[in-house]
């Protein structure tokens, strides 16, 4: 291998740890990343590996800042390697997922700081992130780039939307989300428009956590509204549904937002900071400062047809223009900086 030639050892801790239950029927946004990585490789035909062992990477992806992520960091380092980090995570959005997170919350921050202070470059997927891990102490270069989409794996489907909807009794102009059902992801949002709009169907496609990890879902939900829990099919899923609505009060990015514009939906969001300069407004998707606006925009998107299509045209550029192969193009430059470098 040449000494400017990549070849990239692709790091998610805990992915093959007793048969992967950390992230088995899940879904979260840092596995997403991850394969959407595997794929921008292959596509490009860089070497990459997935054993830590392997002697001959050159690059290395720390996709997970947990225990053996030091290790590897301090090991590469002295073998003359570069290290990269993913700003998945952040104190901000680490509060209010699990009942515990705020308890931790100050160890975590603390862990994050440390640990990114000691790679080559930390990759964040928003300038809203970049702006975060500058505030938090990082001195490490930061680089603002999307996680990416696959938009082939997401691309809207017309059998699989008539197999969804069947599946899932789908009879009207249908709202929905996917992601964890966690306070974080304010599925409550949804069960408030669904009570607003009896005549739509509400879906929330994602992992239902145990009361013990996670506020429980109320016990009485409108009758229009359904809690699929995880779902294997995802493709299925995004095309099942008319209008995808996420109102999350804290992301680094929302890897979901793009993958509903890959399927050319109409989007409507919680207007956050995470996507300011590439969420538009008006443009690309409505943006809701509160829930009297989720319910003003999700109602206009159902009344009208032509105004769904023309969103979902606009949501399906945003995609394209964080599509595996430009996300790659840009990863690419990166590592012959790095290299030319070392």
């Amino acid at each position: 291998m040449q000494k400017n030639q990549p070849k990239v050892c692709l790091n998610l801790e805990f992915k093959r740890f007793m048969g992967g239950i950390f992230y088995k029927n899940i879904g979260t946004g840092v596995l997403s990343s991850y394969k959407n990585q595997m794929a921008i490789l292959a596509n490009r035909k860089i070497q990459f590996t997935e054993d830590t062992c392997d002697k001959d990477y050159n690059i290395i992806h720390i996709n997970l800042m947990a225990p053996l992520a030091l290790y590897y960091i301090k090991r590469d380092r002295r073998k003359g390697r570069k290290i990269i980090s993913y700003a998945h995570n952040t104190p901000e959005d680490f509060k209010n997922v699990f009942r515990f997170s705020n308890l931790v919350e100050p160890l975590f921050k603390k862990f994050l700081v440390y640990m990114h202070n000691r790679v080559d470059i930390v990759i964040c997927p928003s300038e809203y992130t970049k702006s975060l891990m500058d505030k938090h102490g990082i001195k490490t270069p930061l680089i603002a780039m999307s996680n990416a989409v696959d938009t082939k794996k997401y691309a809207f489907d017309e059998k699989k939307r008539i197999a969804g909807r069947k599946k899932y009794n789908l009879k009207n102009v249908t709202v929905f989300s996917v992601g964890l059902v966690l306070p974080r992801k304010s599925p409550n949002t949804m069960i408030k428009m669904a009570e607003k709009f009896p005549e739509s169907d509400f879906v929330w496609f994602g992992k239902i956590y145990s009361g013990l990890l996670a506020k429980k879902l109320p016990k009485k939900l409108p009758g229009n509204i359904q809690f699929t829990g995880f779902v294997d099919d995802i493709q299925e899923a995004f095309s099942s549904g008319d209008i995808f609505v996420f109102p999350s009060f804290e992301e680094n990015e929302g890897m979901v937002i793009l993958e509903a514009a890959a399927a050319g939906k109409p989007i409507v969001v919680r207007d956050i900071p995470a996507y300011e300069g590439w969420l538009k407004h008006g443009e690309n998707c409505f943006k809701a400062k509160n829930e009297q606006e989720f319910e003003k925009y999700v109602g206009m998107l159902i009344g009208d047809e032509k105004l769904r299509e023309k969103m979902g045209r606009q949501a399906l550029k945003l995609a394209q223009n964080n599509s595996l192969q430009k996300i790659g193009e840009r990863l690419e430059k990166i590592y012959s900086n790095l290299l030319e470098n070392s």
